[in-house]
């Protein structure tokens, strides 16, 4: 890959993070305000997200967990049926009755939002069963936390897809939170990737901060699952920048860490690497993140002209 290709994808990545961040600080100060559903926020892992999804091909499906705003804008979710899903209007992704944790995009292949803790982990081994006899040229990306990779079920899939050769790629984003405990309270290692040797599958830890450095891993792994049909377990190591569901007070959180974590902000990094390289400014940084602002602006503004589900509707599409 030139360095020219390489500064298109930076920058096009940059714009992709740049409107998830402007995504997760609004929906944070709508939920401070009060009038706004609690969500789980993933601002301070954009780079994960767009670096993962970004090298994803149509064809793919994605399984995400309850951080899921930023696979989904990635992928290309509509920013205003997003907000519409989540504040429970007809005219979200599922008619607003998913909310922000159970949100799915079929028509971009996001199969699910899991709000279990790992939960997505073992439908992954499914649906990667499915894909193998439906559509052998695609994968499926299965995102899950630090704190996931604690759950038994990760071991029980992980061993699973090994045994049947299923085209999963495993991204662990870990944040170092699961939910209000440290990461270091929980487990012995501080990386994840290691943990796939017992399943004989390749692994790989990479800056989950750095955008380029995760697409490169992604690239990557996607081409050999693709190729060999067998899982890989990519490990993002990042930083959960907001409290575990907002509104929430991080006072939890060492202040000191976080100051340090702040410097690795994946959109600073991605800015001033393409302003090195002489194609950004400061004000072309500027002017993208109003863009990105606005659009979000005007999703809201679509989300609250939406209308509320009719009461009729309370039994359509159940089993039951």
């Amino acid at each position: 890959m030139t360095s020219e290709s390489q500064s298109t994808d930076l920058a096009a990545a940059l714009a992709s993070m740049a409107l998830i961040r402007a995504y997760e600080q609004k929906v944070a100060g709508l939920a401070a305000a009060g009038n706004f559903p609690s969500v789980c926020s993933s601002l301070g892992q954009e780079a994960s997200a767009v670096g993962v999804v970004s090298m994803l091909g149509a064809q793919d499906r994605i399984l995400t967990n309850h951080r899921s705003a930023g696979h989904l804008l990635a992928r290309g979710a509509d920013p205003g049926r997003m907000l519409a899903e989540v504040m429970g209007r007809s005219d979200g992704y599922c008619q607003g009755r998913s909310g922000s944790l159970h949100i799915s995009v079929a028509e971009l292949g996001v199969v699910l939002t899991s709000t279990i803790v790992g939960g997505e982990l073992s439908l992954a081994t499914g649906v990667a069963l499915a894909q193998t006899m439906l559509n052998p040229d695609a994968i499926v990306a299965c995102f899950f936390g630090d704190g996931a990779a604690c759950e038994g079920i990760f071991h029980e899939s992980l061993n699973l897809a090994s045994v049947w050769n299923l085209p999963i790629l495993y991204v662990c984003e870990n944040n170092e939170w699961q939910a209000y405990v440290r990461r270091r309270e929980t487990m012995l290692t501080p990386r994840i990737a290691s943990w796939a040797q017992a399943y004989a599958m390749p692994a790989l830890s990479v800056d989950g901060n750095d955008v380029e450095a995760v697409q490169h891993a992604a690239r990557d792994a996607i081409a050999q699952v693709r190729a060999t049909r067998r899982p890989f377990l990519l490990e993002t190591c990042t930083y959960r920048m907001r409290g575990h569901m907002e509104p929430d007070d991080p006072a939890y959180s060492d202040a000191a860490e976080l100051a340090v974590w702040r410097t690795r902000d994946p959109l600073e990094r991605a800015r001033d690497r393409l302003i090195e390289r002489g194609l950004l400014t400061s004000e072309d940084y500027a002017e993208l993140q109003a863009q990105a602002g606005a659009r979000i602006e005007a999703a809201l503004a679509y989300a609250n002209a939406s209308p509320w589900p009719a009461a009729g509707e309370l039994t359509d599409n159940i089993y039951a």
